[in-house]
């Protein structure tokens, strides 16, 4: 972890790749489930969602960064900079 003293949130999410808009389709339980038109190879839809996050959240490019299920549908995202609830505020869901 690059910032030790920042918050940091774990975020499960469900990507669906190749669609024909990127962005936050809304809740399912507890994963957030988000729309990227990149297609899912070479990193390309991963990349897209650090991305999407990042802007979304208000937070630097890199502080969004998928730690867990570089190749399901089913990821697990690490933000920095802000905490747990903060996130899920931000993301309508506080």
């Amino acid at each position: 972890m690059n910032h030790p003293c920042a918050d940091t949130a774990k975020l499960k999410i469900k990507v669906v790749p190749g669609a024909s808009r990127t962005g936050i389709s809304g809740w399912l339980g507890d994963s957030l489930k988000v729309r990227v038109s990149q297609p899912p190879e070479k990193g390309k839809a991963n990349a897209a969602v650090e991305v999407m996050l990042c802007r979304a959240l208000d937070l630097p490019t890199g502080s969004v960064k998928v730690v867990s299920g570089r190749t399901s549908q089913h990821k697990i995202i690490e933000i920095t900079g802000l905490g747990d609830v903060e996130v899920r505020r931000q993301l309508g869901r506080g």
